[in-house]
């Protein structure tokens, strides 16, 4: 036994390689390959780079995924401007050689990218495949026909035009920066994306689950197949079976639907987001010709007019956040784990959904919501026909809108976490007729290929006389931007209709920064008494939760609306993280937003554990500032709590006073004399202690600390561990002002592929092997090889004790 399972994990390393051989089946007959090493790329166009004889010996080799973007330095001049992220787009070209086994010949083999920014086109030894615009689908290419096998190579040439800019109103990356993948399949196979599956009907004893499966023929004659389905649950036991036969005409597609039941299944939940596995077996004369899995969440769900959304059975709030599709210091380059560290973030925060602003997002993301238990309002569109942006999605709309919808929806729709299909994003239609015909026609896409779940749409204008895309009467599911103040009219505004905020708050911060008084609200940029910037933090905006845009509101005032509305299905704030562009309020040199309850870099600002104190059952508390000020300065001391009744502040030993919260109040405040010492929070529930926090003025700096997330790698070159680099004085309190350089070095199988600090006027790169610290905080991200061993990393600034952590790879 422990032969034939280190035989099959060598296979499986040699298909992660790229690697082929004539005997390279095994028990699956499809083969699917992972299709990122060993590529070449180049800025620049080159014309000639689709000729398998083109000489690329000078181009760079790198691993997919890739953004060149993220590789570059900033300048205000750039044509994507600030707004786009302030960092180089352009043409560029990917080149990959590659061989394939002789047996492939009597197979259909195809190329998968799950996405291209943008504009790219594809050749396959010489011969033009296609073009896809949109940057943010999926898309195939059948290699078959044009394919050389055995000991010949193989050229794919792939051409990626960027350079139409601005094309978007967020950072959007260059180059092939999501996973690409060769499948080989018998000529009787699954096709692409050819499985869908549903629970029309579920109980306490069973739930029926309906499964509709894509049966391709790509060979010259009529085949005969027997399908068989399994669903295994997540112990991989089989609960269901049902196999039926028939025939498929040559270069046929048929649809094969079976219809199964699972005893006492156990239901998908936010809490427990249990999952089943669906077999689909294809055999041809008694021997097996594919395999394909889908993923299968048996849960049901409701929007209600009246009592918002339950989940199950259940009422529940949707606790959502809004997120780009940036990975920070990664930029858009895909990274599973970079993108679940994401979610476990938010997850400790209290947030239980996720909202695709405004594009169709990576596979990977969908998959750990669907592991980790999120909901997920997959969206499609920020633009239809009307622009936003001079070179957006508008130029491609009236070719490519349908089929790239068409390839969202059966992508996506087999994933449990999806339970809205948001067809746009304030969307210009929605303020003349023709948004009532584009509407319509975009949900009568969606429902073609999807009854399931509700359509939406996120809009701005609140008066149903002047909202078309509203009147269409095509939205199942009514989604508002930014209108808290109207939301307890919207059952007499809208009467029948189901209603989420899709979008909302707008609060900005940066992380460390607090600027009093801070019991004033100020919108911005529309002017007002306090200004936004003060000494050395320029570019900042305070982190006490008083700063929004003008168009939006403090966390605050509208969680306290929403919290108290039962119509409402739940929000999605604006943002999740920050992310690249954007730099609302300010101008150059700043290049990423302030909206994220969490930085860039993925430090919590205070606002989130305001969130954590209401959206979780845990105990809460959170005091803040820091207590590093002038003496005598008047400092406004705010504190989150939950699970408990009052909160008392005591400085150096002495009471300040007990707070309650008032009225819907979300937090306490004190405004306090500045004293060096120590600053300590009680809070209590019916008189006994809950929790104790204190924060300490710090010294003067004397060391950096290094803490990972995970001190243990996968030895797969695609593995992080995320290291917060403190810089803290000699007691270990954190120095609330340090701006140190960090300098890195690595030793071991690992590399550095990132670095930041999460202030949102940085100029630094994310690519350099050091950064300068940010209110005492930075982060290095390093990536394992495929190497085992020990990887050692030292961060050291000059004056200071150096910190090192190390890293197992495995």
């Amino acid at each position: 036994m422990k032969n034939i399972r280190k035989q099959f994990l060598y296979t499986l390393m040699m298909i992660s390689y790229g690697l082929f051989s004539a005997c390279s089946t095994q028990e699956n007959p499809r083969e699917v390959i992972d299709f990122n090493l060993d590529w070449k790329f180049s800025l620049g166009d080159f014309p000639e780079a689709t000729e398998p004889d083109f000489d690329d010996t000078a181009w760079r080799s790198l691993e997919l995924p890739h953004d060149w973007s993220i590789e570059g330095s900033f300048s205000e001049q750039h044509p994507t401007t600030p707004e786009g992220g302030a960092l180089p787009a352009g043409k560029g070209w990917y080149r990959k050689a590659f061989t394939v086994p002789k047996t492939y010949e009597q197979k259909e083999v195809w190329i998968e990218f799950d996405g291209v920014y943008s504009n790219s086109e594809v050749w396959i030894n010489g011969h033009y495949l296609g073009k896809r615009p949109n940057g943010y689908i999926g898309f195939k290419y059948d290699l078959s026909p044009y394919l050389t096998y055995g000991d010949s190579t193989n050229l794919i040439a792939v051409k990626v035009d960027n350079e139409d800019q601005p094309n978007s109103r967020w950072y959007t990356g260059s180059g092939i920066y999501r996973n690409v993948r060769m499948v080989a399949a018998n000529k009787l196979h699954v096709d692409h994306w050819g499985t869908f599956v549903t629970t029309p009907e579920i109980n306490d004893q069973h739930a029926k689950v309906s499964l509709a499966v894509q049966l391709k023929n790509a060979s010259v004659a009529e085949e005969e197949y027997t399908l068989v389905s399994i669903i295994l649950n997540s112990e991989e036991k089989e609960v269901a079976r049902q196999e039926s036969s028939g025939q498929v005409k040559a270069g046929q597609v048929e649809q094969v639907e079976h219809s199964l039941e699972v005893e006492n299944a156990k239901l998908w939940r936010v809490e427990d987001p249990y999952l089943y596995t669906v077999i689909s077996e294809v055999y041809q004369n008694g021997k097996k010709k594919d395999v394909y899995s889908t993923p299968l969440g048996i849960r049901y769900f409701e929007f209600d007019p009246e009592k918002g959304f339950s989940l199950n059975g259940v009422q529940k709030k949707i606790l959502g956040v809004c997120l780009h599709h940036d990975l920070g210091a990664l930029g858009a380059a895909v990274n599973k784990r970079a993108i679940q560290r994401q979610l476990e973030i938010l997850k400790e925060m209290g947030v239980n959904a996720i909202r695709t602003a405004h594009n169709p997002p990576a596979s990977e993301l969908l998959e750990l919501c669907d592991e980790m238990g999120f909901i997920v309002q997959d969206e499609a569109f920020d633009v239809w026909k009307k622009r936003k942006a001079k070179e957006d999605y508008h130029k491609d709309w009236d070719e490519w809108h349908q089929r790239d919808l068409q390839d969202m929806i059966k992508r996506d729709r087999n994933h449990p976490s999806i339970m809205m299909w948001s067809i746009g994003n304030e969307i210009r239609e929605q303020f003349d007729s023709t948004g009532l015909v584009i509407t319509r026609a975009l949900a009568n896409i969606v429902k073609e290929l999807d009854t399931t779940r509700p359509v939406t749409a996120a809009l701005t204008e609140n008066e149903p006389e002047k909202n078309f895309i509203y009147q269409s009467g095509a939205l199942d599911l009514l989604g508002f931007n930014y209108k808290h103040e109207a939301y307890s009219d919207f059952p007499e505004t809208y009467p029948g209709e189901s209603i989420i905020a899709s979008e909302s708050m707008s609060a900005l911060a940066t992380r460390g920064f607090y600027q009093m008084p801070s019991d004033s609200v100020m919108r911005w940029p529309i002017a007002h008494d306090i200004p936004l910037v003060t000494g050395n933090d320029e570019f900042s905006v305070s982190a006490y939760d008083h700063v929004s845009a003008y168009w939006g509101s403090t966390h605050e005032e509208t969680w306290k609306t929403i919290k108290a509305l039962d119509h409402m299905a739940g929000l999605f704030v604006w943002t999740g993280f920050d992310y690249l562009g954007e730099p609302i309020p300010y101008p150059y040199p700043a290049r990423s937003s302030y909206f994220g309850i969490v930085d860039l870099a993925g430090f919590p600002k205070d606002a989130y554990y305001m969130y954590q104190s209401e959206w979780t059952d845990k105990p809460v508390l959170h005091i803040y500032p820091h207590w590093n000020w002038q003496d005598g300065e008047l400092v406004d001391v705010w504190a989150y709590y939950s699970q408990a009744d009052e909160v008392e502040l005591f400085l150096n030993g002495k009471s300040i006073g007990v707070e309650k919260k008032r009225g819907d109040d979300l937090h306490v405040m004190w405004r306090v004399p500045y004293q060096k010492g120590t600053l300590k929070a009680v809070s209590k529930k019916d008189g006994k202690v809950v929790l104790e926090k204190e924060i300490h003025t710090a010294a003067e700096a004397y060391q950096i600390q290094t803490v990972a997330d995970r001190n243990e790698l996968s030895a797969d070159g695609k593995d992080l561990s995320f290291i917060t680099v403190e810089v803290k004085d000699q007691e270990g309190n954190l120095v609330p002002y340090a701006d140190h350089l960090i300098e890195f070095e690595i030793t071991g199988p690992g590399r550095i592929v990132g670095v930041d600090n999460g202030y949102q006027a940085s100029l630094e790169s994310f690519k350099a092997p050091f950064r300068k610290a940010f209110h005492g905080k930075c982060l290095v991200i390093i990536q394992s090889e495929r190497t085992s061993g020990a990887i050692h990393l030292v961060a050291k600034s000059e004056g200071l004790k150096s910190g090192d952590v190390t890293l197992k790879v495995n």
